[in-house]
């Protein structure tokens, strides 16, 4: 008789951690609050990755006959199962990208107490953010005074803190210099930071601001619940101003030493989500205990407990709009130019600048993690004899999805 693989490494399928994120959705959907119709389908697709709801493959061991059911996977960008294979993908796209200088990564944020207006207004204020962090980088580097020089940049949005909190913010992975205006040489940075922060964090204010208020102008924005009272103008007006007497924390880490180390960092950086299943330690009767690190407290990992409804409502607070990009290259990486100015680029940099790190680089690609969808099992060992090998000898079909009709109120 078949049965459902206990997820397995030998057979290059990843072993199952004793809580998942599915669980807790799938034994909990009458304490759900209300959802939208993008959470709905998060949730829809959860709670059916990797099991007979999506369909799969039979598998049977050459040697010893042994059966068993693949499942498909959802393949939806915020479940944990489903990242493996769409970092892969993206990682080896980027490969010709990157350039044999040192790179750096510049985080921006915003004050906590725009958190509930962000919230409440994903797709314009996250696009607000993205284009208020472009302008900044590119406005700051073109200056004589700090770099001189058009530049490119990878910019990826995250919209929580560790304990599942809103906390929208933008990670940039920056080259350590860029083309001169005329594209005639190439401008390297200093090795110590890209542009000083406090220039960074003053300019990224006020364009975040500025754009904040030609979207109130324009009835671009939404004051639902709790937040009602930044309808009217005058209250509006203040909480800008409170953004303006504010200091915005922008901060830079240590440059990377070579593209490698830029790899190594963006493959576990651009397709997180929330919470990871590895995150979970115990499902409790109506409670769900995971790990968090305490920025503020020097990164310590502790545990946190929070009611299976909170958790739940914390969790889908991340829910990005439909079609919402939250990868996005700028300035020398976009797509209509990126070629033949990345070509411009390696030309010009010094020759000193190719360290043994990046040279390295191109014999030494990441390697594509295993397709759990694809039906190609002949190099997966059997789960029983452990000498057979799995074969594909039938298709699951998937079963029908019922949606949801539900609306969720952040308020």
């Amino acid at each position: 008789m078949p049965v459902c693989l206990s997820e397995r490494p030998e057979i290059g399928i990843p072993t199952k951690p004793s809580a998942e994120l599915a669980d807790i959705f799938r034994d909990n959907l009458d304490k759900l609050p209300k959802l939208s119709v993008e959470q709905w389908n998060v949730v829809n697709a959860i709670i059916s990755c990797r099991t007979s709801r999506l369909g799969g493959h039979l598998l049977r061991c050459d040697q010893c006959d042994h059966e068993l059911n693949l499942y498909n996977s959802c393949r939806n960008r915020h479940c944990p199962k489903c990242q493996a294979l769409a970092r892969a993908q993206w990682l080896s796209d980027r490969m010709t990208e990157l350039l044999p200088v040192p790179y750096f990564h510049v985080v921006f944020t915003i004050p906590d107490f725009l958190n509930p207006v962000a919230l409440r207004n994903k797709s314009v204020f996250y696009n607000i953010l993205f284009r208020a962090t472009n302008e900044t980088l590119q406005q700051a580097a073109l200056n004589p005074r700090n770099l001189g020089a058009r530049i490119g940049f990878l910019a990826i949005l995250h919209t929580w803190a560790q304990n599942l909190q809103d906390h929208p913010h933008i990670h940039c992975v920056v080259p350590g210099g860029g083309l001169s205006p005329d594209g005639s040489q190439w401008i390297s940075s200093s090795n110590r930071f890209f542009v000083h922060v406090k220039i960074l964090g003053k300019l990224f204010r006020g364009k975040v601001l500025d754009y904040l208020k030609t979207a109130f102008q324009d009835q671009q924005l939404h004051f639902p619940g709790k937040i009602q009272q930044f309808q009217h103008a005058s209250a509006f007006q203040r909480l800008i101003d409170r953004g303006y007497r504010k200091q915005w924390v922008v901060y830079a880490k240590r440059p990377f030493a070579g593209p490698a180390q830029v790899l190594k960092y963006l493959a576990n950086y651009t397709h997180r989500i929330a919470i990871s299943n590895h995150r979970i330690l115990k499902l409790g009767s109506d409670s769900v205990t995971f790990s968090w690190k305490d920025r503020k407290h020097n990164n310590i990992t502790k545990q946190m407990s929070l009611g299976t409804r909170e958790f739940m409502r914390r969790f889908l607070l991340h829910v990005l709009p439909k079609r919402f990009v939250r990868i996005r290259s700028y300035g020398l990486l976009c797509n209509r130019y990126k070629k033949e100015l990345l070509n411009r680029c390696r030309v010009l940099i010094p020759t000193g600048e190719h360290t043994e790190e990046s040279l390295a680089l191109d014999a030494q690609p990441p390697g594509h993690e295993c397709d759990l969808d694809q039906p190609e099992t002949n190099d997966r060992l059997c789960p029983k004899c452990r000498t057979g090998h799995m074969i594909e000898i039938g298709i699951i079909e998937p079963q029908p999805i019922v949606a949801g009709n539900a609306f969720f109120d952040t308020s």
